[in-house]
């Protein structure tokens, strides 16, 4: 028998948690960018659709980068018409990843109404992975977010490095709320601050969510994106809930990591956190057993058994 059917995690909330949060699964594009076989657009397609059905409102779907930089997502347009209608019949939110002005095209020209852009908060990032530097990437971004607010389309943006670098080290607080600003200036509606290689930890999370607020960021429009390098995903997750952040990125299964950081491991599991969550009686709406099944299902697919610790004891067979 699974632990849910004997009740459990026993709910036990804790003080000043938001009742609800919304978790922005990033598993069918920051998770399968990172594989090394290309997975077929069908299975794509369905693993979005099984992760609907878990009750995931927004799910990233794919990236509209050029296929030279992430291979694994060159079907974007062959995808998006196949789960598009889950926009429309279920209410789920579909965003996507634009790099630029021509990504934007692609989504538009498709009918995307969320879009999001992946700025960096140190120059060695921005120079391997945009091939600029951060006020370049900024530069770029501009007329991004300018045509998309124009037609009423909703711009997120990743931050990534918000806690360290590999190759800078530690990244001054003032250097990541800089670059939150500007993107918050240009117009974006959302910022997710990301610990790319998960190096962060509980009082850094809290510092900069601090220092977010006192330079004019509300934390209404901050969500956080933690990977578990150092299995610190979700005691930051929980300083974060605990300063009021109420929107958390995770992948199913914890697919995911990051190809231009190779120190960099999965992204945290949506089922642990799901599983935190219901713990404290925080609803957010996620039915766990058919996540963990559509886990299960997209490992057997790739062939390898998911990292989830979550999603490891509940498909536990004696």
């Amino acid at each position: 028998m699974s632990t849910p059917e004997l009740g459990l995690p026993m709910a036990v909330a804790a003080p000043d948690l938001p009742a609800r949060v919304r978790i922005y699964e990033v598993g069918a594009r920051d998770g399968l960018q990172n594989e090394k076989a290309t997975v077929p657009t069908e299975v794509k397609a369905e693993f979005i659709r099984r992760l609907a059905d878990s009750g995931l409102t927004t799910i990233e779907a794919t990236s509209f980068v050029h296929p030279k930089w992430v291979p694994q997502l060159t079907d974007a347009e062959q995808l998006f018409p196949l789960v598009s209608d889950l926009g429309r019949s279920s209410g789920v939110h579909l965003p996507v990843l634009v790099p630029n002005e021509r990504g934007l095209d692609r989504a538009l020209a498709l009918g995307a109404r969320h879009v999001a852009l992946f700025a960096s908060a140190t120059e060695s990032f921005a120079k391997a992975n945009l091939n600029r530097t951060v006020d370049e990437s900024l530069a770029m971004f501009e007329p991004v977010v300018s045509r998309a607010k124009a037609d009423k389309v909703h711009v997120r943006s990743y931050i990534s490095m918000c806690f360290g670098d590999p190759w800078e080290g530690p990244v001054p607080i003032h250097q990541v709320v800089r670059v939150c600003r500007a993107l918050m200036d240009m117009g974006c509606d959302e910022l997710s601050l990301g610990d790319t290689i998960g190096v962060a930890t509980p009082g850094h999370v809290q510092n900069l969510l601090a220092e977010l607020n006192e330079e004019g960021v509300p934390t209404s429009v901050l969500g956080v994106h933690f990977h578990d390098t150092y299995g610190q995903a979700l005691a930051n997750t929980l300083a974060a809930l605990q300063h009021g952040v109420t929107t958390v990125d995770a992948s199913a299964g914890g697919l995911g990591g990051c190809p231009y950081a190779k120190s960099a491991t999965g992204n945290l599991a949506t089922e642990d956190l799901v599983w935190m969550l219901q713990g404290l009686g925080i609803d957010s709406g996620v039915d766990l057993a058919r996540l963990t099944a559509t886990s299960v299902w997209m490992a057997e697919r790739l062939g390898r058994p998911s990292p989830s610790r979550t999603v490891k004891a509940l498909s536990h067979k004696e």
